[in-house]
């Protein structure tokens, strides 16, 4: 199978209140297979970031948008309009790749159903799944999701993923603080550096 077939644009917040989520979705997707493309996997201070966020859409069959963190959280701050940008961008190369007999397939998530619907009403007729910061309930759609829309069938249950999840980072915790690592270098590990933990813990 291609690495188009098997890759999924992640398009999600890149802030520390977010690896709660961030971490057992990117488990979950190389769990199961998949190829996780993030924006934040390689850092070229010469390299235009809309660029390589349309280069990844465009690698990529699959997408995921969480758009959770689009809201304003305090007084005088804006909303955070990077997620919902993303979302436009995939969403045109989606259309567009249809005349070249290209699927592409998107899968959104919110945090509830209300903030999207003022934020961004015109996807109020897509279906969208809300994991409540609940890491455990977003393990839980991400793996229905690829039975459903991906197809991928013959896999574990979600708690099962969950309880994988839990103990591949006892694993990562044990084996980098035997390395010299802190509990803080394991807690921002780079993501290139996640994702190559998941392989050796899967071997």
């Amino acid at each position: 199978m291609s690495s188009f077939e098997k890759s999924v644009f992640i398009n999600c917040p890149f802030d520390n209140n977010y690896y709660t989520l961030l971490r057992p979705l990117l488990f979950t997707i190389s769990y199961l297979g998949f190829c996780p493309k993030i924006a934040t996997e390689r850092s070229d201070s010469g390299e235009n970031r809309i660029t390589k966020i349309e280069e990844l859409i465009k690698e990529s069959k699959y997408s995921i948008h969480d758009l959770s963190r689009i809201r304003s959280m305090k007084k005088n701050e804006v909303y955070r309009m990077n997620m919902p940008f993303e979302l436009g961008i995939d969403y045109g190369c989606r259309q567009y790749s249809k005349d070249n007999g290209i699927e592409k397939r998107q899968f959104i998530l919110e945090k509830d159903p209300y903030t999207y619907r003022i934020a961004l009403s015109d996807i109020s007729g897509f279906d969208i799944k809300y994991h409540n910061d609940n890491p455990m309930v977003l393990v839980r759609i991400i793996r229905d999701w690829f039975v459903e829309t991906v197809g991928t069938r013959k896999i574990k249950g979600p708690t099962e993923i969950w309880n994988l999840y839990n103990d591949f980072m006892y694993y990562l915790t044990v084996t980098r603080m035997r390395m010299g690592f802190s509990e803080e270098d394991i807690s921002i590990m780079p993501v290139p550096e996640y994702l190559d933990a998941i392989a050796e813990w899967k071997e």
